[in-house]
């Protein structure tokens, strides 16, 4: 026995729905087709330009390796100018504390010393 192929309930419904579709002029596609061509005719903008460059792999991680060593660099950079503020904030609160720090040796105190 061969199972009777039976008639999908939704078939009338989709023939109804195609009968009742209206075709498009002519005019409205090759309007849409003149349309899609000056768009593709026209440069890029600056975003789309910036898109194309992110979706290649390459630029991106070339991109944001530079961004981490120019993070890298600039915390450096802050970093050194804060050390150098402190060193020179505690140099001069030891030549309060010691104003022997500050004098230079002179010949006097050198000929003092014993030689080694």
């Amino acid at each position: 026995m061969q199972p009777s192929r039976d008639r999908d309930p939704l078939e009338p419904l989709f023939e109804q729905w195609r009968a009742g579709t209206p075709t498009l002029p002519h005019s409205l596609t090759s309007e849409v087709w003149s349309r899609i061509e000056t768009a593709e005719a026209q440069p890029p903008g600056i975003l789309a330009r910036i898109e194309l460059a992110f979706s290649r792999p390459a630029f991106a991680a070339a991109f944001v390796a530079a961004c981490i060593l120019l993070g890298l660099f600039l915390a450096e950079t802050r970093l050194s100018s804060v050390h150098r503020e402190r060193s020179a904030e505690l140099e001069s609160y030891l030549s309060l504390l010691d104003p022997a720090l500050n004098q230079a040796p002179t010949a006097t105190n050198a000929s003092l010393r014993p030689a080694p």
